[in-house]
């Protein structure tokens, strides 16, 4: 099984790239924190030693060499400090103090005053350090006689803290929290920006962008609201020109109607009014395109179940052969926002070609899933040629081959249908079924 450690989307791919980078500074922050620690550790216990071993050497430098080890008897020198007097050097198994820890100490120790005017350090020797927790000093006094003194040294403890992880995880805690809540900040306006293009792809009306905010996304705005307002145009341009020549076209129609009427010949004049009635009819069919194009009608809420069976009782009413074979199924209430003289064109043409050229209409509503509710028409027609499947959506464009008004329209109704269901934020798709004739899935939003 494949896992997926690159996130897809930008906000996730930023937050994770910045989530990573604040955890590397925390690391590098916590490394620096606990080494300046540790110095700041091993200058406070170099300094109490050397305070400590100090003040025990100055005591038996200054006392008579007879009554030492009465004095060092007597001093006070805590619990985990042991001092004696001896004629050599102290002879231990630990290894020589590390120069850094080594150097640390003398240098404290060659701080403090010794208390006399002519008292000078001597030789000294030092093993042990932080590695075995002791210390063991051999300090030869004035007169030769050694005074070796044993310090245990406490551990070196970076973390020792009790409000240490506590700070430590709020201050993760509230940076990440931040880091989340810029990242969506910043990254919400190319979501803004993808919710209009999809708004633009259903209804080339929608509202455009607010011009507000940062430099950069006020411009992309300012971009895509001048795109949106050219489209718009364009597709007003194409529309009023076709609206246009459709309408222009009613007066010559009727002339020629009027003029047909002194034809003699019975047979030539029928002909004649059988083609004016179709190149009227087609007008019509080339008004109601562009005037499905430049709705305006206000979205309401629709039940959409009971609008299906109405319907399919106004085609069996006007087909009445094929009443028995008109069906619903589905839930019997589902209410759709959508513009309801719209939504009802577009499914009373994907009906009533399903009646006219399968000879029966099957409704199927399914269930909503999604937001999204699936309307499948299904007929018991001839089919679609696969390679026709595609161009079915062309204005003008018949799947019926012939230009009889009795077996076909003009070639509107399915590029009317889908545009009416491609402003709603829906789609048409035409598919033929294994079984024979058509199916037609339609897709709406809630």
């Amino acid at each position: 099984m494949r896992i997926r450690l690159w996130p897809r989307s930008l906000a996730a791919r930023t937050a994770l790239v910045l989530l990573i980078g604040l955890a590397l500074v925390q690391v590098a922050g916590l490394t620096i924190h606990a080494l300046d620690r540790l110095d700041v550790q091993r200058l406070v216990q170099a300094r109490d030693l050397a305070i400590r071993v100090v003040g025990v050497y100055r005591t038996m430098a200054l006392s008579d060499p007879s009554r030492r080890a009465a004095v060092l008897a007597e001093l006070h020198r805590g619990p985990d400090l042991t001092a004696e007097l001896s004629d050599a050097p102290p002879q231990s198994d630990a290894p020589p103090m590390p120069p850094p820890e080594q150097f640390l100490l003398r240098r404290n120790m060659n701080l403090i005053p010794l208390g006399g005017p002519n008292l000078r350090w001597g030789e000294m020797v030092i093993y042990g350090g932080h590695s075995i927790r002791q210390a063991v000093i051999g300090l030869r006094l004035p007169d030769g006689e050694w005074l070796n003194v044993t310090a245990a040294l406490e551990p070196l403890r970076p973390w020792h803290s009790p409000t240490f992880l506590i700070a430590f995880l709020v201050m993760t805690a509230a940076a990440a929290g931040l880091t989340l809540w810029a990242v969506r900040r910043l990254t919400a306006p190319v979501r803004t920006l993808a919710e209009a293009a999809e708004a633009l792809g259903r209804d080339v009306n929608a509202p455009p962008l607010p011009e507000d905010g940062p430099t950069e996304v006020a411009v992309a705005a300012v971009a895509f609201n001048t795109m949106a307002s050219r489209i718009r145009r364009f597709v007003q341009d194409r529309t009023e020109l076709l609206t246009a020549i459709g309408h222009d076209l009613r007066t010559p129609i009727t002339r020629l109607k009027l003029r047909a009427e002194f034809v003699e010949d019975e047979e030539q004049r029928g002909k004649i009014m059988a083609d004016l009635e179709e190149l009227e009819a087609m007008v019509s069919a080339t008004l109601a395109f562009g005037r499905d194009a430049r709705t305006t009608e206000p979205v309401t809420s629709i039940d959409l179940p009971e609008l299906l069976r109405t319907i399919l009782d106004d085609a069996g009413d006007a087909r009445p052969e094929v009443a028995d074979k008109l069906a619903y199924e589905g839930p019997p209430h589902l209410t759709v926002q959508a513009r309801s003289l719209s939504l009802k064109r577009a499914l009373v043409n994907l009906v009533a070609n399903a009646v006219n050229y399968g000879g029966s209409a099957r409704v199927r509503l399914l269930p909503e899933s999604g937001r999204i509710v699936v309307i499948a028409i299904e007929d018991d027609g001839p089919g679609i040629d696969p390679s026709e499947l595609g161009r079915v959506f062309e204005p003008f464009h018949r799947g019926e081959p012939s230009r009889n008004r009795e077996t076909g329209g003009v070639g509107l109704g399915l590029p009317i249908a889908r545009n009416i269901m491609r402003a709603h934020g829906g789609d048409i798709v035409l598919a033929n079924r294994p079984s024979g004739g058509i199916k037609a899935t339609v897709t709406l939003p809630v």
